[in-house]
């Protein structure tokens, strides 16, 4: 066996490759990293001179490892209905690296991550590996030990409820998502000016009460005790992304890609009129999220 049919050397030329799948299947950087370590452990158990393909071998073993803990936190998740979700939302890794994670999480796209997470294990290992890698559906449907019509339908279903629906018109749309994108830049910037300017004079602000520290009103009216608000608590707006809700363009609230807050707008005349901050766990889950493309 000579220096590149070693193990260590030709798993290291696929360990960013292997990271990149894993982290867009498990939206965290620790379970990719864990999912990706499982795999080495898996090839040091077999002799690399037998494997045809190990670039495909490799892909194959984290896929169905992130197959795996995918199920294991779904039912983490069901376990819990009519409980109160915990603020990772029933899963248990750690960050150790939230820089890094950040970093992976914006070359992702925040929305894109949330609203994965929303897709079945087999949906999401799917259209990972073939809308975002390119993968044949033949692979997949080894990987998935499943028939490629099967693992066809399965990554349309899921490359529809990425892209979502809308009733809005292409110029209504676009409309709308410059006025929040106006929005959530002035509200990242803490600009006062920025965001009076496109907040309606008589501007009505609701929440319900999971998004309210102590002592925040339920309903704020007018646009300077609105953007007041916005100027003091709007840190925030660091960890959102623009995206479709329930058919609009709305903003998504993910620390570490997972939901947290979910804000609905009303807007005319490239003002906003009105705006909701939606926290309650069971209100976030019938929401329909959707990815907003450029």
């Amino acid at each position: 066996m000579n220096e590149q049919d070693r193990p260590s050397v030709g798993f290291e030329r696929h360990r960013d490759h292997l990271r990149a799948i894993a982290f867009r299947m498990l939206g965290s950087a620790s379970e990719a990293d864990d999912a990706v370590q499982e795999a080495w452990l898996r090839l040091a158990r077999v002799d690399i001179a037998d494997l045809e393909n190990l670039g495909a071998w490799l892909r194959t073993v984290v896929s169905r490892v992130c197959l795996d803990m995918l199920r294991a936190r779904r039912s983490r998740r069901e376990d819990l209905v009519g409980q109160w979700l915990p603020a990772d939302g029933g899963a248990t890794s750690q960050v150790s690296d939230p820089e890094q994670e950040a970093v992976l999480i914006d070359s992702v796209g925040r929305a894109l991550l949330v609203v994965l997470d929303r897709l079945g294990p087999a949906e999401r290992i799917a259209f990972v590996l073939h809308d975002m890698f390119a993968v044949p559906f033949d692979e997949i449907a080894s990987i998935m030990e499943r028939s490629s019509v099967a693992t066809k339908k399965l990554a349309s279903r899921a490359r529809h409820r990425v892209r979502g629906a809308t009733d809005l018109d292409a110029a209504e749309l676009s409309r709308q998502r410059q006025t929040i994108d106006r929005f959530l830049a002035a509200s990242r910037a803490g600009d006062l000016d920025a965001i009076l300017g496109v907040l309606a004079p008589d501007v009505v602000r609701h929440a319900d009460r999971v998004a309210l520290g102590p002592g925040r009103a339920a309903t704020i009216r007018g646009a300077r005790n609105v953007a007041d608000e916005i100027v003091v608590f709007g840190a925030n707006a660091r960890f959102a992304d623009v995206a479709l809700v329930s058919g609009a363009p709305g903003i998504l609230v993910a620390p570490r890609a997972t939901l947290r807050l979910v804000v609905t707008f009303t807007t005319e005349r490239d003002q906003i009129v009105e705006y909701e901050l939606i926290a309650h766990p069971t209100r976030l889950r019938q929401l329909e999220l959707a990815v907003l493309e450029d």
